[in-house]
This record gives C-alpha cells, structure tokens and sequence, in this order.
C-alpha cells in the first residue's frame, strides 16, 4: 500500500518496532521468523470511525431510524455504563477488531468513566484515539449524559493529559463532541480553538440522516458542514462521520479545510441513512476513510464487509467500477492513516514506519485461487482469515488466536456485564 500500489513477493524485516527492510531483506538472523509463504502481508487495517462503549449493545438497537435509535436505546444505555461495563465493551471490541485485522482505531466513548476505555486497551495492544464523548444541549437526553460546558472540556483535557502518548504512542486523545444537536455553539467553539493550539483531533458526527439536517438547520440557520465552519472546527484537525447527506457547497468546504470524512456504509444501510457521495467527496480532493461505528448500528466490527459495502454502493449510485477494490483498501489503510495525522507512521508497508501488520491466510477456499491478492482481500476475505496481526513489531493474533488476553474469559465478562446493562438502562430484553 505505498504510492504505487506496488504488489511485492518477498520479505518484511521488522525491528524495534518498525519496518528495517522489505522484498529482498539480506541475509539476516531474526530473533523470530514467521513463514507466510503463499499468504497476504498487509499494513494494519485503521478504523477511523468506532464506539467501543456500543458494543455491549448488540442487539439491543435494532431496527431503528438514527434519532429514535440514540433516544429510545443509546443515550438510556449509555448513561447505564459503569466503568465495570465500560472496560468489559472496550475489552470485548478490541478482542473482536484484532482477530479481524484492526490494528489502529479512532473511538468516540460516552459522556462519563472514559479512563476505564484507556485502561482497558492498554494491555491488550491495539492502537487507539480515544474520545470522551462531549454532550452538553439536548434536553433529551439523560441526566447523567448532559454536561456542564467547561467541565466538559476540563475532563477532555484532563483525560490527553493522562493519556496522549501512553504505550509508546500507541494511546492519544481526541476531542468528542458528539454531533450539533447535542452541543452548545460555546462548546463547538472551544473545542475548535483548542484543537487547533493543541494539534488535537476533533472527532464528531453530522449530516448522517435528514431528520438530523433538518434539526440542526432548524435550531442554527445552516446546514451541518457550514455550521462546523461557523464555530471554527472545520479544519484538517476535523474527523466528521458518515456525511451522507452533504450537497456540493458543503463538500467544498470540507476540501478547502481538509477535513476529513469517515464513512460508515454497514451502519448508513442498517439505520436507513442513506448512501454517502463518495466518489463526489474523493473526486475533490476529500480524504474518506471506513469504519463499522458501533455495534449497535452495524453489528460488527468487520472491515472487509466495510470495504466491500463502500464499493458496491458506489456502483449502485455511480456505476460499477466508480470505486475500486483498490480504492478501497487505500481507504481501509492510507486514508485512516491520513485521517489520523499519522500517514508518516502507519498505512503502508514501507522502510521505517511502524510494524503495524496483518497476516491473510490465503489456502481457505475462497481465497485460494484468486489471481489478485487486493482482489481476494476486499471481495472475498473475512476477519476469521486473519492469520496473524502485529502492531508496533509485537505479534497480538498469532495462528488466529489472540495472545494479550483471555479470550473466554472476555466473552463472558461482557456477557454478565451487558445483562447488568440492560437492566439499569431499563431494556433488559428476554433471550430468544
């Protein structure tokens, strides 16, 4: 995945933690040799659109439009959170993102007990901007998610003083106002001064469905993209989810800030959203990268799916080849990369960035004769393919079992933790 896309045959030679040498590696020996002969060697997939806090909320959420969706089962349950439930969704998102090939994701938690994200993820390796989620004008909302403005943003900035560049790095911190609806232009528009002094990410949501359009031009006098450029946080610190509903004025605005644009095609079907302008955005010069958001929208951190979703809904309103498996691995890679403000570290399999890597097992029957290997990747691969994942040089899956972590054990603390859950946000729903 560098600037030429080039496909190589040979050897990836790892050291402190980043890449030393690739194809032909010289005659070296390594302190560990992992023979993927045959296989797929590729960067890191980067997630730039996630809440792990939702995960816990599988099946709890579904068959509902966004503001009903956030009224009648997110915003209950998240205000239910506990810092025990909290740690238990993060622990149960990064088992699932790193068994399927996310090695780097950009996550927007809930309003309170954000440390416990952090402390969750740290052991386990996966490489993660975490954003404690800024809600501080919307009366309906829960109590325990509505905030004092600048507690709001003295807890935003206590959290990136704890955190940023915790694990060599590998932890940052990110501001998270949640979308217009929810935050005060006050809040919106100290968030936007001090992401700008502090080279911090802003991290939000807007023109995601119509109803959400119409509300913020209701309450504001402009459209989504414009109002964020009104309260100073459009700019290249910008990370906006989904815009699906942005029209030529407000994609223009968006390439002349170099904002960026994280787009979520699994969780738009899921929530009848609506199809985001792609190929209109990239064809400006728009940086747009993928994620699965929530499991409570999507319900799977799944990146192949992602990609594979980008490209067909792109043929459905462009035509057939509009975007390209190409396309979307580089979305999938370098535009998270980019996203991120880390293209100089991660995205690509090159000469001194990061070691962060995944490892396709390509002798499974829908992979095995596949005469392209970006081909097979986003039209036919799966997260159970994923062989191997490595980040910073550390091998985290290796022969498709995650190492950091007891996996059995995860899987059951999320299940009693999401049952408590459902209890105190008043949604305990009987199994079926």
């Amino acid at each position: 995945m560098n600037d030429a896309l080039d496909v190589l045959s040979g050897d990836v030679l790892v050291q402190g933690g980043r890449i030393v040498a690739v194809g032909d590696v010289g005659d070296v020996t390594a302190e560990r040799v992992i023979n993927a002969a045959g296989d797929i060697l590729l960067p890191g997939f980067i997630q730039t659109h996630v809440h792990l806090c939702q995960t816990l909320f599988r099946g709890y959420a579904d068959d509902l439009a966004l503001l009903d969706w956030l009224k009648q089962r997110i915003w209950p349950m998240e205000a239910a959170h506990t810092a025990a439930s909290l740690a238990a969704a993060a622990r149960l998102a990064a088992a699932e993102l790193l068994l399927g090939g996310t090695t780097t994701v950009l996550t927007m938690e809930t309003v309170h007990d954000t440390d416990a994200v952090f402390e969750a993820l740290a052991p386990l390796g996966l490489r993660a901007v975490v954003g404690k989620c800024m809600m501080d004008a919307d009366g309906a909302v829960p109590a325990r998610l509505i905030e004092d403005t600048s507690r709001s943003i003295d807890e935003s900035l206590a959290l990136a003083a704890r955190w940023n560049g915790r694990d060599n790095s590998r932890l940052r911190a990110a501001f998270a106002p949640r979308f217009a609806v929810s935050c005060s232009r006050d809040l919106l528009e100290a968030v936007g001064a001090l992401a700008k002094e502090r080279g911090m990410l802003v991290h939000t949501h807007a023109s995601e469905h119509r109803d959400e359009v119409a509300l913020v031009r209701s309450r504001t006098g402009y459209a989504n993209v414009a109002y964020l450029d009104q309260v100073g946080i459009a700019s290249p610190h910008l990370c906006v989810a989904h815009c699906v509903w942005v029209d030529e004025a407000e994609q223009d605005l968006l390439a002349q800030h170099d904002a960026k644009v994280l787009h979520c095609p699994g969780s738009n079907l899921k929530l009848g959203s609506g199809i985001a302008p792609v190929a209109d955005m990239r064809r400006r010069g728009i940086s747009v990268s993928l994620g699965a958001d929530g499991g409570a929208c999507n319900n799977e951190l799944d990146m192949f799916k992602e990609m594979r979703l980008a490209v067909g809904l792109q043929a459905i309103t462009r035509g057939a080849g509009t975007l390209t498996a190409r396309d979307a691995l580089s979305m999938a890679t370098r535009e998270g990369a980019r996203a991120l403000g880390m293209a100089d570290e991660i995205g690509s399999i090159e000469v001194g960035k990061r070691a962060d890597l995944i490892l396709i097992d390509r002798d499974r029957p829908h992979l095995a004769t596949a005469p392209d290997p970006i081909s097979a990747v986003v039209y036919a691969a799966r997260p159970t393919d994923v062989r191997a994942t490595i980040i910073d040089g550390d091998v985290i899956v290796d022969d498709f079992r995650l190492l950091n972590a007891d996996l059995p054990a995860i899987v059951a603390e999320a299940r009693v933790e999401g049952r408590a859950l459902a209890r105190r946000a008043g949604l305990d729903l009987p199994p079926r």
